[in-house]
């Protein structure tokens, strides 16, 4: 085989891989089919169901509410997990927020769990806004006290609606800076990319606190993304936790302590 023949096969290799992961990257990034089957939480778990509809899904959201509301209006954080996650495994773990005086509001991505629809950029940034703009209506909910939060690929969503949304507060959870950067690893150009999600640029116009929480040794998502973060903030602070991606932070517990002595350090809670 010549040399030019031997480019020419080489190259045209390479343009249906790159084709192949164009076509398939959203099953790599939003893995909704593999993420298990959807489960109720405890009948115990106080909360209440909510729809939104959004072009093309209909979305599930779980709404957490304070038992110490007393009728009062309280600050809410507005939960997006991670891509491999369901917002049924979450309402134990933040009834222990709850009890620290905030609603929390966990949105189901489009095409995970009960919800229609298939998961983009796009369509999950429509449906928290959709979330966000009906829960910011309700009496016991202070729309100037949105805390926006995310995991992972939820950071990104949460940066998503920043950028469509007023807030009080951003938390990102080992979220990184852009998928661009993750395109290397599968030897592409990052043009490709249909579902970015650009943080660094959001939370370097952000005007509010932002938290930035990282595991030292994430695997997932290198704890140089973090850093990049909390640099970039105009406002922004890093916790750092000797952890890896899927164990951070390794004790809820002390993290919602962190949380909420940062939210009363910056006039939120």
């Amino acid at each position: 085989m010549s040399v030019t023949r031997l480019v020419l096969t080489t190259a045209a290799f390479y343009g249906i891989y790159c084709g192949l992961l164009f076509v398939f990257q959203r099953h790599l990034i939003f893995p909704a089919l593999f993420v298990g089957s959807p489960q109720f939480p405890s009948p115990s778990t106080p909360m209440e169901r909510l729809w939104v509809d959004i072009p093309g899904a209909r979305v599930e959201g779980w709404l957490l509410l304070s038992p110490t509301a007393e009728g009062k209006r309280k600050p809410l954080v507005l939960f997006a997990h991670g891509n491999g996650e369901l917002i049924d495994i979450w309402p134990e773990t933040f009834q222990s927020l709850t009890r620290r005086g905030l609603h929390v509001l966990l949105v189901e991505y489009p095409g995970y769990g009960r919800s229609t629809g298939k998961p983009s950029q796009k369509s999950i940034t429509e449906a928290l806004c959709a979330a966000y703009d009906r829960i910011v209506a309700r009496s016991d909910v202070d729309p100037s006290r949105i805390i926006l939060m995310g995991r992972s690929i939820g950071g990104g969503a949460a940066c998503a609606v920043a950028a469509e949304r007023p807030s009080a507060a951003l938390v990102l959870l080992s979220t990184f800076t852009s998928l661009r950067p993750f395109a290397r690893r599968y030897l592409a150009p990052s043009f490709l990319l249909r579902d970015p999600f650009d943080n660094l640029a959001v939370v370097s116009s952000y005007r509010g606190p932002v938290l930035i929480v990282h595991g030292k040794h994430d695997t997932v998502v290198p704890y140089s993304h973090g850093k990049a973060l909390a640099e970039a903030a105009p406002s922004g602070r890093l916790i750092t936790y000797d952890a890896d991606h899927n164990d951070c932070p390794p004790d809820w517990e002390v993290f919602f302590d962190a949380l909420t002595d940062f939210l009363k350090g910056v006039h939120v809670l």
